[in-house]
């Protein structure tokens, strides 16, 4: 049954988009807009769910040291010695991953069909929605690393056909193009690493990996810390940096708003961005081996949540602040599996996809209802508008910024106690993630009283007249999903349903995670070993356990901290513009995002555009161009050369034969003597 999983997104696909690209919508489709398509997309992505849910529960009642199952398909790849099957194998940590793809998946399937009401391509859309679906889970349940590189290519395809969708707006075309070409620099080193697997281990699957390095460990052949492990380890790392958004890769994603706001939770919530941690933790026990490596994870995974968090603070778009916080957040679960604690960084993968799909789907809820406004300074006030929004967008808040007993809380704490008490971590990578959380449940709190809170400051006449045609997020075509001859208002159920099941899932998804009773990390144990570490070295630093309990603490004090600066600042906005004033160069430095992209324009584009241009000129037009054109030229000389003998006289000609008849005679005669 494991193909079935990724087989009907892959269905639906086929059928919106041959529906879109080759057949006529029957009749009576058009009136409905994204229903049909919609209702497709959905129901093949909630009967991935349906098959995920029952493997799940197959592998709940298995042995822990037997807990999968695999299904081979055919043989892929057979060079040599070398035979790679098309092989899915689900276990304890990629059965987690399918239930959130297809779960999470399912709901924001189902928000679009509302959203997407009046989209002029609906089975386009929902066409590539299912696509991104299908790759995300060819990348979890693959066996080997080949797969999992057909998933993870394919994420990056559907996320450039997603985030450019609606391509006649440069920007959004641009936007799209960015997210692939940085991907291509972190999928350069993931080739490598993979490559020098193969010529180290001479295998790709998972298993047969595993198996080799432990046992070239138990032989003594392969040591802690060896630098060919080390190498392979970072390469891989920096094709997450691409996918998972760090340090310096991360700049692709915050544009990935340009996309539909469903594109941008399944994104950040359910599919690509979570890929690298899937990798790194699929290959902890790689890691295991090169605390070189695994250093380098945590202290970019440190740095990014830092560097994103003070980029948020200043955003004024409601979907950048939360794109910025995806890559803060990331760097937490980057953080997590650097200090050898990989079961932490999957566990906030899990709840960061319910709360973060929460506040994505939310945040389109507010768009839709304010007619796709995007500035939370243009909004304040919606509680009484929007009802059921604020009521779900305040669990994802709340989840967020770490307060207990919401999900954030638990899957947070464990980062930043594994990050103070693991013998790979550090008081500085503590701090660091500690000073993140008090900034996330500032600028998360700021996001949330501009939004709802308040006085409202629109003009809700002046906002139905006009009807947002030049909005940020649908770019000029009839997109706003709503009626606008009323003003602002609730989402449809289709809509806030998902939100209210997200919600749900923010408030009490964290249960699995409690310290020391951890359902989640007993289950991961066959995959990724607990407090022992991976080849039986531990991870303990010694550290006085009651200090775990203080630094919960700190952590939930950091976040009413963080919550109540907030509410204290922004009841005044005067006050608050005050302040940006006063430090004009600090808040316009946070407001143009630390002005990396214009760095980037300059160091690396510019220049790389201005070296193709030298290399055209010069090398394409003055050397190959002429090349190519000398031999035509050679054979337009030859040609009209050979051509002067072509007289069209018979006795020319039977001269010339005579003549031949006669050199070839005496080339005979004197030859022979």
């Amino acid at each position: 049954m494991l193909a079935l999983i990724p087989l009907f997104p892959l269905v639906g696909f086929l059928i919106n988009g041959s529906w879109y690209a080759f057949g006529q919508a029957p009749a009576g489709c058009h009136k409905a807009g994204s229903k049909i398509p919609g209702a497709i997309a959905t129901l093949f992505i909630f009967f991935s769910f349906i098959v995920s849910a029952f493997i799940f529960n197959q592998l709940l009642s298995m042995e822990p040291e037997h807990r999968f199952i695999e299904q081979v398909l055919f043989s892929w790849m057979k060079v040599g010695g070398f035979n790679l099957e098309m092989a899915f194998r689900v276990d304890s940590l990629s059965t987690l991953f399918t239930l959130v793809i297809t779960g999470v998946g399912t709901l924001i399937h189902l928000y679009s069909i509302g959203y997407m009401s009046h989209d002029e391509t609906p089975g386009k859309f929902f066409a590539y929605l299912n696509l991104f679906c299908f790759a995300m889970l060819m990348l979890v349940i693959g066996s080997s690393l080949p797969i999992l590189f057909l998933g993870w290519e394919g994420v990056g395809l559907c996320s450039y056909l997603l985030i450019g969708y609606w391509y006649t707006d440069e920007e959004k075309a641009k936007a799209g193009k960015k997210a692939f070409v940085v991907n291509r620099v972190g999928d350069l080193g993931f080739l490598l690493g993979m490559f020098i697997i193969f010529w180290t281990f001479g295998t790709l699957d998972f298993t047969e990996l595993k198996h080799g390095v432990e046992q070239a460990v138990h032989t003594g052949t392969l040591v802690a810390d060896a630098s060919v492990v080390t190498l392979i380890c970072i390469l891989l790392f920096v094709g997450c940096m691409g996918k998972s958004a760090q340090i310096p890769l991360y700049i692709w994603l915050p544009d990935a708003m340009a996309g539909p706001t469903p594109v941008s939770a399944l994104i950040h919530a359910a599919t690509m961005v979570t890929s690298g941690i899937y990798m790194v933790s699929r290959l902890n026990f790689l890691y295991a081996l090169s605390p070189s490596a695994l250093n380098v994870v945590a202290t970019v995974g440190a740095f990014t949540a830092f560097f994103a968090a003070t980029i948020a603070i200043a955003q004024r778009d409601i979907k950048k602040v939360l794109a910025y916080s995806t890559v803060s957040q990331l760097g937490y679960m980057f953080l997590g599996c650097g200090v050898g604690a990989f079961s932490a960084g999957v566990f906030h993968v899990i709840t960061h996809a319910f709360f973060k799909a929460l506040l994505f789907l939310g945040a389109g809820s507010v768009i839709h209802g304010m007619h796709e406004e995007q500035d939370i300074w243009k909004m304040g006030g919606l509680k009484s508008k929007m009802p059921k929004t604020f009521l779900t967008f305040a669990v994802g808040w709340i989840a967020i910024c770490g307060l207990p007993p919401f999900s954030g809380f638990f899957s947070k704490d464990e980062i930043l106690w594994q990050a103070f008490s693991s013998v790979h971590g550090s008081r500085v990578l503590w701090g660091l993630g500690a000073v993140t959380a008090v900034m996330t449940a500032f600028y998360m709190t700021r996001l949330f009283y501009l939004t709802f809170l308040g006085q409202p400051r629109f003009d809700e006449k002046k906002m139905v007249s006009h009807h947002a045609h030049h909005d940020d997020d649908h770019h000029g075509h009839d997109h706003g999903h709503s009626d606008h001859s009323v003003g602002v208002h609730e989402s449809p159920w289709m809509m806030t349903l998902p939100l209210q099941v997200l919600a749900l899932l923010s408030a009490v998804g964290g249960l699995m995670g409690i310290p020391h009773m951890s359902w989640l990390e007993h289950w991961l144990e066959p995959v990724i070993p607990g407090h022992e570490g991976a080849h039986g070295a531990s991870l303990v630093g010694g550290v006085d356990p009651q200090m775990e309990w203080i630094l919960m603490g700190v952590s939930v004090l950091g976040a009413i901290l963080g919550i109540a600066v907030a509410f204290k600042l922004y009841r005044n906005l005067k006050g608050v513009e005050g302040l940006a004033q006063r430090f004009a160069p600090l808040h316009r430095a946070l407001e143009n995002k630390w002005y990396v992209d214009e760095i980037y324009e300059a160091l690396i584009i510019k220049p790389l555009q201005g070296l193709a241009q030298v290399l055209w000129k010069c090398f394409d037009v003055g050397v190959i161009d002429r090349i190519v054109l000398s031999f035509g030229r050679v054979s337009a000389w030859t040609g009209q050369t050979v051509r002067l003998m072509q007289t069209g006289s018979i006795q020319v000609y039977a001269l010339m034969l005579l003549v031949g008849l006669v050199a070839t005679a005496g080339y005979f005669i004197y030859g022979w003597h």
